[in-house]
């Protein structure tokens, strides 16, 4: 049994990576998409959005990390995708699940599951093209306006040479709108003899156990859940071991928080730092009340100093106003 951390664009950075493995349970990770059009990319394009590759590829945790691709020329996929296993990449993933516009406007992500016959030429591409070593490995979602080629698209990445296929249990129409249909995940583990790894809409304990009943699937990738409840995955290895679950308390918690705030503030000069802050407290809120009333202090404030002297104090805080109930409140 293995637990996945999700490439969430724009969230799931190299510095979110570092500090949810660091925190424990997580088994490998895989970056947000590295977007491939039609050139060879250059070395700073790969370790720009896997610094880990100069590590081992490996985070600080000592937690994998594989390299993930979105593009729709096999070609330039191929080259690309060499060009991350010459670099220390251990696995290649292909992404066919990303459900923005901009992506799928460009034919990359979840609009090339229309094109069952198109994700086998892509996957055999980069298949040829690395050593045998290195596996491929493909991320899909059940289908983009509905799940009539689910199925069929999940065949056809096995066909062309993947070794494992990580299901998002929507349609790129569903988005992120629960429910994620898990039953349509064991569908495809019963058609293909590949490794499939459940995903979507795993917020809870109870979710995770759920989710492995109805998808039949013994891994997990954890997205939204894992950002909203940072020890998931440790709950998770605590039930499997029949020990009691001891969720992390905020107080326990609030030093990651601080860390992660502090290498935001150091590698992008502080520019972006209160931005990638108020985005985690938004989804943290979800799971801790104190991280509600961290987000309503800082929701507005923009000076770093300031930000930093609130979330330091805020390690004793004391919830002032509920969570919010429900996973629809992050948008």
């Amino acid at each position: 049994m293995e637990i996945h951390l999700a490439p969430m664009e724009g969230l799931v950075d190299p510095t979110l990576r570092r500090i949810l493995t660091s925190i424990g349970g997580v088994d490998q990770c895989v970056t947000e998409f590295i977007r491939v059009s039609d050139v060879p990319l250059p070395r700073r394009v790969f370790h720009r959005t896997a610094p880990e590759l100069a590590q081992g590829a490996v985070t600080a945790a000592g937690t994998p990390v594989h390299v993930q691709l979105l593009g729709s020329r096999g070609d330039m996929l191929a080259v690309n995708a060499a060009r991350a296993a010459a670099l220390g990449a251990p696995v290649v993933d292909l992404n066919f699940g990303c459900p923005a516009k901009t992506v799928n406007r460009h034919r990359g992500g979840a609009i090339l599951l229309q094109e069952p016959e198109v994700l086998y030429q892509l996957v055999s591409a980069v298949r040829g093209a690395l050593p045998g070593d290195i596996p491929v490995t493909a991320k899909m979602r059940l289908g983009y306006t509905d799940k009539s080629l689910a199925v069929e698209c999940a065949q056809a990445l096995e066909a062309g040479g993947a070794a494992s296929i990580t299901v998002h249990a929507r349609t790129k129409t569903d988005g992120y709108k629960p429910p994620a249909y898990w039953p349509w995940i064991d569908r495809i583990r019963e058609a293909v003899k590949v490794r499939i790894v459940a995903n979507g809409e795993v917020w809870t304990l109870a979710d995770y156990h759920q989710c492995r009943t109805e998808s039949g699937c013994e891994d997990v990738m954890l997205g939204r859940g894992l950002i909203a409840r940072p020890d998931l995955a440790l709950q998770v290895r605590q039930a499997l071991a029949g020990e009691t679950v001891t969720p992390m308390t905020w107080q326990d918690f609030h030093p990651w928080l601080v860390d992660f705030y502090d290498e935001v503030v150091a590698d992008f000069d502080g520019r972006h730092a209160p931005g990638r802050l108020k985005q985690w407290l938004n989804y943290l809120r979800l799971s801790y009340p104190e991280a509600e009333t961290l987000f309503r202090l800082v929701r507005r404030e923009k000076d770093i100093a300031t930000i930093h002297r609130q979330l330091s104090e805020a390690a004793h805080l004391t919830a002032t106003v509920p969570a919010p109930k429900t996973a629809t409140a992050i948008v």
